[in-house]
């Protein structure tokens, strides 16, 4: 009996090796979209893992949308958690940094859904509506694998993700993306004043109406509301510049987009994302909160 049992298993985990490397990138994917935390994509990683191992998958044909379908389904559970409703979140809430390309330890599947300015459209979403559209107009899944996760119809699923991509569309369009040559500009010209210490400079980066928001979790000294005006974003980060005694400023592929990293001590401090349109710098997240900089 124990030898058979162990067989078993041995056949099992052989079975989901083969597969599994080429679709854990999908299945931290569907979960960093949804949870826009890196801890939380990795433990939910894990646990699917942990699943399918112990799971008879022979009879699964498509192996990445049944890993795709687990992840979703955790992710959802999670989504409806009392602890997601962030309603004792210290300050501002922004999405954990997540490196890609050359910078990333691990594989990760990027496009716009990944990047910074996405996630947060994606957060005024309800959770069925978030799950509906990532699983579908992102991972192609259809929409009678995604009413098993919603536990609804597959109309009722269509309508979740129909409503979903209504409103994204429609909030992406004060979101216009800028092109990677002048992000790259724009953020080599914001680093040089921003370590010269050059308020003007600064200025003529950030558009008149700009928005600073800053994530600290209530875990270090952050500002709790955001912060409004070109002028005033610029007076803030030239003051806090000086308090922080930052030693480099280095760039790296953040959820798909080219992001700033603040080294203090010899350890990452904090991350910058930007919004750029027309060459100038319409909002600037940063995110402080040392949980969220754990894994970089």
């Amino acid at each position: 009996m124990g030898d058979g049992h162990a067989s078993g298993r041995s056949e099992r985990e052989d079975t989901l090796g083969a597969g599994w490397e080429s679709h854990r990138p999908a299945v931290f994917g569907v979960a960093y979209r949804l949870l826009g935390s890196v801890a939380d994509a990795e433990d939910v990683t894990q646990d699917v893992w942990l699943r399918a191992a112990g799971a008879d998958l022979r009879d699964v044909t498509d192996l990445g949308a049944w890993l795709v379908t687990v992840a979703a389904r955790r992710s959802y559970d999670i989504l409806k958690s009392a602890r997601y409703r962030r309603e004792s979140y210290v300050g501002p809430w922004l999405p954990e940094p997540l490196l890609t390309g050359p910078d990333a330890s691990q594989p990760v599947l990027v496009d716009e859904s990944v990047g910074s300015a996405m996630l947060l459209i994606m957060q005024e979403l309800s959770p069925p509506e978030r799950v509906a559209f990532v699983l579908h107009d992102v991972f192609g899944l259809e929409f009678a694998r995604i009413a098993e996760v919603l536990d609804l119809s597959v109309a009722g699923a269509r309508q979740h993700a129909s409503r979903a991509r209504r409103r994204l569309a429609k909030a992406k369009q004060s979101v216009p993306q800028a092109s990677k040559a002048e992000r790259e500009r724009v953020l080599e010209a914001f680093r040089a004043a921003y370590e010269a210490g050059d308020l003007a400079g600064l200025i003529r980066l950030l558009h008149p109406d700009a928005v600073f928001v800053t994530d600290g979790g209530g875990k270090v000294t952050a500002a709790r509301k955001p912060i409004h005006g070109g002028e005033r974003v610029a007076e803030v980060m030239v003051r806090v510049g000086r308090q922080w005694h930052l030693h480099r400023i280095d760039f790296a592929e953040v959820g798909g987009e080219l992001a700033m990293v603040f080294y203090r001590e010899g350890r990452v401090h904090c991350v910058d994302t930007v919004q750029i349109t027309d060459g100038l710098i319409t909002a600037f997240h940063r995110v402080v909160n040392p949980d969220k900089l754990a894994r970089l």
